[in-house]
């Protein structure tokens, strides 16, 4: 509360959900594909991820209205408390080559976007088992109103952000 100039604790800027999606692309139509992929969400969340179709046709992408072709999982109270504690201690230090994560990625209303290139670096993730390698957006949702707030708020929490150079 210091640091956002608020006395008032209703005020004050706190997370309201993390989103995590993963895109599945032309392999959503595999059964075997969707099924593992939705096992990993499961396993890394606690939680069913929905599965998303597609809203119209695209015959570039060889896509038709109703295929599935995103899995989409939204965590909120303790599962996300739980989740970003994870995220911030366990998961982003296992990055090759991790500096921190850029400052970049906010989207002008304090809300952070975080891509994972392959879900293997979460530790619940056997990555003998694992069949394909999938990436996963990671969308942090706060209250917010810039992008300097959200990043005081989630460094509050301990969120690695890179260091510039000056």
């Amino acid at each position: 509360m210091t640091k956002n100039k608020t006395t008032n604790s209703l005020a004050k800027t706190k997370i309201t959900k993390v989103v995590l999606n993963m895109g599945l692309g032309e392999s959503g139509k595999d059964k075997a594909y969707l099924e593992a992929a939705i096992a990993d969400l499961m396993v890394i969340t606690g939680q069913k991820p929905k599965v998303a179709k597609a809203r119209i046709s695209v015959a570039e992408f060889k896509l038709r209205k109703g295929d599935p072709n995103a899995l989409v999982v939204t965590m909120r109270g303790k599962r996300m408390h739980d989740f970003l504690k994870k995220l911030i201690t366990i998961v982003l230090p296992r990055f090759r080559d991790f500096r921190g994560i850029p400052l970049k990625s906010f989207d002008g209303h304090g809300n952070y976007n975080l891509g994972v290139a392959e879900q293997v670096v979460f530790p619940e993730i056997d990555s003998s088992k694992v069949d394909k390698v999938r990436g996963l957006q990671v969308t942090i949702t706060t209250t917010a109103k810039t992008n300097e707030e959200g990043k005081i708020l989630l460094e509050e929490l301990g969120m690695p952000f890179e260091k510039h150079k000056e």
